[in-house]
């Protein structure tokens, strides 16, 4: 008898009449005139739940199975058996069913089985989790992280982890978190009458991260192809989806290359992770598909079997300009091309993925590659 993950249960790697035991939480129970019970077990290994066959012969049945409600953490112990029923191919013919933790109370239990929204799941996030939403989530980005490393340790780059306290203000926005030790009810100040940072922890002022990118570069210098991937904060208090308080940044950095070498690795990175995404989480995508966006898995799977177009920025603005459409911003050579701009190239001219190049230079940072 081994402990195994419901996946492996529910996707074959465990052997037909095999005894093993699985470790879970109760998503449901049903029970049958028949003196038997169903029991959907999950682990969040994977999306669905394992169905538990419990027969009412167990010594603890009428005590303690027929009283498991949703929430409810068991051990199954049992033979794996093809299932006759729709909906998965396996099943666990229960021998032995352990309850390792109730729920005190099911009619307060805030996690009912059932869809909840996701302004409710805000209120309860120790438990979100355990949600087909939030877990789908977590899968997927787990998934995501992991392909991101494997495919950059294939291209042959480094990873390098860079401090997420600093004292550099590294993409110059000046919009950044402070940290501090000081007493905020008694602040040292100078001869100015300034806050003294010399009495701080680092003995000078002190934020939390917005960019690796300054060690990252370092690095490169040093190793030739180094990523970082971590944390960034930006104290930016803007509440659209292209700011956000807290985010993980990929940062790739390349001794040698030139732009063409960069528009391909991010055609390449990008279809990497998303090939592996639409491979190795097809369950979860669904969830997505169904309850936040019909188009995310046909988007993805476009995304992957298209190449990307490239387009002069000169070019770009002569397309908006010519097309018709009334922006929100108004398009003329010099404006720094807005989301709503760069989805009317993608989405309904090119109909693909894009790389805009060749930007003024004065609308770009300043450490980017300049043509002439």
């Amino acid at each position: 008898m081994s402990v195994v993950p419901v996946a492996d249960v529910l996707q074959g790697r465990v052997a037909v009449d095999q005894e093993v035991t699985v470790r879970g939480w109760v998503r449901t129970r049903r029970d049958s005139k028949a003196g038997i019970s169903f029991l959907a077990v999950y682990d969040g290994s994977c999306f669905d739940p394992v169905q538990a066959v419990i027969n009412n012969s167990l010594p603890n049945y009428n005590e303690e199975v027929l009283h498991l409600t949703t929430g409810c953490s068991v051990v199954v112990t049992g033979k794996v058996v093809a299932s006759p029923g729709q909906g998965q191919s396996f099943e666990i013919q229960a021998t032995k069913v352990e309850v390792a933790g109730w729920v005190e109370d099911p009619d307060t239990y805030p996690m009912a089985a059932k869809r909840h929204s996701i302004e409710y799941l805000r209120e309860v996030a120790h438990l979100r989790p355990r949600t087909n939403l939030i877990g789908a989530v977590a899968r997927v980005r787990h998934t995501l992280a992991q392909a991101l490393h494997r495919f950059f340790d294939e291209q042959g780059f480094f990873w390098v982890s860079t401090p997420l306290i600093t004292a550099s203000d590294t993409e110059g926005a000046g919009e950044m978190f402070r940290v501090s030790t000081l007493d905020l009810e008694n602040l040292p100040r100078n001869d100015q009458g300034r806050v003294d940072f010399d009495k701080d922890f680092f003995g000078k002022e002190s934020f939390l991260t917005v960019s690796g990118q300054l060690n990252g570069e370092t690095y490169a210098c040093a190793l030739s192809k180094i990523y970082t991937f971590g944390p960034t904060f930006r104290a930016e208090n803007s509440n659209t989806s292209r700011h956000l308080a807290e985010f993980w940044m990929l940062e790739p950095e390349v001794a040698f290359a030139d732009l063409e070498d960069n528009a391909r690795l991010a055609e390449a990175m990008l279809k990497y992770v998303f090939n592996a995404v639409l491979e190795e989480r097809a369950d979860d995508m669904k969830v997505f598909a169904d309850r936040v966006d019909k188009d995310a898995i046909a988007r993805l799977e476009r995304f992957v079997s298209t190449d990307f177009a490239q387009v002069d920025y000169t070019d770009a603005v002569a397309i908006l300009e010519r097309c018709g459409k009334t922006f929100e911003n108004p398009v003329f050579w010099g404006v720094d091309l807005s989301s709503e701009h760069e989805r009317y190239l993608a989405e309904e001219h090119f109909k693909t993925p894009i790389v805009v190049k060749n930007y003024p230079k004065e609308k770009k940072d300043i450490n980017l590659h300049h043509t002439q």
